[in-house]
């Protein structure tokens, strides 16, 4: 059987909460897993927005589905770069307000999809 994406179990401003990963800010998360999302690691800043190699990690982890969060103020965006690669693996992806984005992704998890995503739990 596979590995089930574990759900967010609560979400408020600057906090989330990961079903058996605990809590923190910002996640990457993916079937069977997930961790924090350090934007340091890609030099991710709100503009341009995510870039390739922060969804990458999700690919290599088997998302067929990835949800992409804009943040609370929908300051997060999403470089032109990262939707090209989504589309030429031919992942199916959400973009929307982390409140929003975390119910699509619940509803994909509970569903059994592999899915993964990026959330941003401020601005």
């Amino acid at each position: 059987m596979a590995a089930m994406s574990p759900k967010i179990t609560g979400l408020s401003w600057g906090r989330m909460e990961i079903e058996n990963i605990g809590s923190g800010k910002d996640f990457k998360l993916w079937p069977g897993g997930g961790r924090d999302w350090d934007w340091s690691e890609t030099d991710t800043h709100h503009v341009p927005g995510i870039q390739p190699d922060d969804v990458n990690e999700l690919i290599e982890h088997g998302c067929d589905t990835i949800v992409l969060s804009r943040g609370q103020l929908l300051m997060l965006h999403t470089c032109p770069q990262t939707l090209e690669l989504l589309r030429s693996k031919n992942i199916t992806f959400h973009i929307a307000e982390t409140t929003e984005a975390a119910k699509i992704y619940n509803e994909c998890a509970e569903k059994g999809e592999a899915v993964g995503g990026l959330f941003h739990s401020t601005c």
